[in-house]
């Protein structure tokens, strides 16, 4: 087993290199990274505003909802609220949430070439087939922090409302919570969390989909097999740059 975790890491390594080898016609390149952009990014801006939104509110609710001493400041809210959602939500959480939505697109889009025989078309029309499919979704994915600043902004203004408007606590008080304390690198953190992990969920989906084998069922097995390796090495890299870069 740990031969084949090998055997995969080296294939996933030399395919990153071969993403960049023989370009593609930018002329055809570009309407490919526009329609990437389309798909994976606008494609993802419901979603991604829905659950920001709510899970903020969330987050500010069980926050008021354990400072049962009188003593504790209210300010606090707004403070926890901020903390969470830029340092851990936004740009984890919402990456997990987006390795199972972009994740399983990208594979099952790029299975299905590879079933139909799509993939082994491009090849004998001399095109390399994973500059022409991967790397439109590399380059629309550096418009992936755009999605988490969305994120960020929603995460804290739904836990404001559901401070202020629940009766949790004053609006002066939370937006004092959301200034008191602030370190901007903190937002630099989150965006190069983002950045390496935008590259992952490029990456890894497109890498499970291009080396599957096959029918149709399969397509759906290494979609599954996709989200969950995309998750798992987020979370990795999260604890490994938590580690070098907070510590």
């Amino acid at each position: 087993m740990l031969l084949r975790y090998i055997t995969q890491i080296g294939r996933y390594c030399l395919m990153m290199k071969e993403i960049f080898n023989k370009q593609t016609k930018w002329s055809v390149m570009k309407n490919l990274i526009f329609k990437e952009i389309d798909d994976l990014i606008i494609g993802s801006l419901g979603i991604v505003a829905f659950i920001s939104f709510f899970v903020g509110g969330v987050v500010a609710i069980q926050t008021a909802l354990n400072l049962t001493n009188p003593l504790i400041p209210k300010y606090l809210i707004g403070y926890a609220t901020r903390q969470s959602i830029i340092l851990e939500f936004a740009p984890t959480f919402i990456s997990v949430v987006m390795a199972g939505k972009m994740g399983s697109f990208i594979t099952s889009s790029i299975g299905t070439m590879r079933v139909t025989e799509q993939i082994d078309a491009l090849e004998v029309m001399g095109v390399n087939s994973l500059n022409y499919l991967v790397f439109p979704k590399l380059m629309a994915l550096l418009l992936y922090p755009f999605l988490i600043g969305i994120a960020m902004f929603l995460g804290i203004l739904g836990g404001y409302i559901a401070s202020v408007y629940g009766g949790f606590g004053s609006s002066g008080e939370f937006i004092d919570g959301i200034q008191r304390e602030f370190i901007p690198f903190h937002i630099a953190y989150a965006f190069i969390k983002t950045f390496i992990f935008a590259l992952l969920l490029a990456t890894i989906p497109s890498f499970h989909g291009y080396y599957m084998k096959g029918g149709a069922l399969e397509v759906g097995k290494a979609s599954t097999v996709s989200f969950v390796w995309t998750s798992v090495t987020i979370i990795l890299m999260n604890y490994i740059l938590t580690q070098l870069l907070l510590t």
